[in-house]
């Protein structure tokens, strides 16, 4: 049995998501300390909160960096300046924290989900390190079809990847529903698919005549009144449960019903997280993306959301009915590509592969017997 620290940005559900499914596999076999922020927390808390009991898993809190938004709208400077900030004054204390555990825990494994601490903590303990995310496809991804802006911008992020993990060897998995050359130099890193679970995996896909929409709380009037005017019922999550708008109506976040209606939609509606995307993929859906206008990482997903014919996009911001209709009158067209996608695209086995060979390399940590009190 193992020792894993695994730690995790907590920015949204996709890096959370990625991280329990993983875990579910390897609680099995290994213990695992996680260390989550915000709203990653709030999801694993559910899940592997000291109420649970789960055997082999302790889930810890930490602080991390948070997207920050000014009039609805996500606020890059804002963000940028609360990441400074945390950088300055949070991180160093954390990094010092991290060293003193692992230096007194031994762990065998350490990962991060685009969290900058533990990587650090790990490279000065001396101790294995591995990234599993969806970050590293800004650093090590050939993106030349992409628009020039995006291109930049993807330039740009990818040193403070660099700046997350630090200097020195580290393992490298990155999860992506695309697979575009790795860049010259980046030949190590190992491309793999969406984290996908156990039960949606398992789930058969049908055809209903629904829209599915996941919205964060942020989320601008005039997109309901779009979907409300688009012709079908729609199904939201995300926003709580409210009384029905017209055709809309709005769901409490529950897992399998979400997963139940994301199987048998007509298509989804959503922001372009990795994750979501590619668990739409996997289910044959196609998926119109509404990122936000200054959620550029987003909006690479959404362009090679395009590029596969699976889906379209516009901004958050520009959300209208004419390129929502646009997109429902060539459903059938973005049926006969997601249809060679569908049941395929899972990266768990592969990453869970990178794992376990990580950990073959080294002796494995083995847990003192317990004496029972007399």
């Amino acid at each position: 049995m193992a020792r894993i620290f695994y730690s995790m940005a907590g920015e949204g559900r996709g890096h959370a998501v990625r991280v329990r499914t993983l875990v579910e596999h390897l609680r099995h076999d290994h213990e695992l300390v996680l260390f989550a922020p915000d709203d990653a927390y709030e999801f694993l808390v559910k899940s592997y909160g000291d109420d649970k009991s789960v055997e082999n898993v302790r889930l810890l809190r930490i602080p991390g960096i948070k997207f920050h938004y000014t009039g609805g709208k996500l606020d890059l400077f804002k963000s940028i300046g609360h990441g400074l900030s945390y950088a300055r004054r949070e991180l160093p204390k954390l990094v010092d924290a991290f060293r003193r555990r692992i230096e007194a825990e031994q762990p065998d494994l350490c990962i991060s989900d685009f969290e900058p601490a533990l990587p650090r903590a790990a490279r000065r303990a001396g101790a294995p390190r591995m990234s599993i995310d969806h970050q590293h496809v800004l650093l090590a991804y050939d993106l030349k079809t992409l628009p020039l802006l995006l291109r930049r911008y993807a330039w740009w992020m990818s040193w403070s990847v660099r700046w997350y993990y630090g200097r020195g060897h580290y393992e490298a998995v990155a999860s992506s529903f695309y697979t575009p050359p790795l860049k010259p130099g980046f030949e190590n890193v190992r491309q793999v698919g969406p984290m996908l679970r156990e039960d949606l995996v398992a789930t058969m896909p049908s055809q209903g005549d629904f829209l599915l929409s996941y919205l964060r709380t942020n989320t601008p009037p005039h997109v309901l009144e779009t979907l409300a005017a688009c012709g079908l019922e729609v199904r939201v999550y995300g926003l709580g449960e409210r009384p029905r708008h017209g055709r809309i109506s709005f769901h409490a976040i529950d897992e399998r019903r979400f997963v139940d209606d994301l199987a048998s939609c007509a298509a989804l509606v959503s922001a372009a997280g990795n994750q979501l995307l590619g668990e739409s993929l996997f289910l044959g859906k196609p998926v119109f993306a509404i990122p936000e206008e200054m959620h550029h990482e987003q909006q690479i997903n959404a362009c090679f959301l395009k590029q596969m014919g699976a889906g379209n996009w516009t901004t958050l911001e520009s959300f209208s009915l004419a390129p929502l209709s646009k997109f429902l009158s060539q459903l059938d067209e973005h049926r006969a590509c997601t249809s060679v996608l569908c049941g395929r695209l899972n990266g768990t086995p592969d990453a869970l592969g990178a794992i376990r060979q990580s950990l073959s390399r080294r002796p494995s940590f083995t847990r003192p017997l317990e004496h029972s009190p007399n």
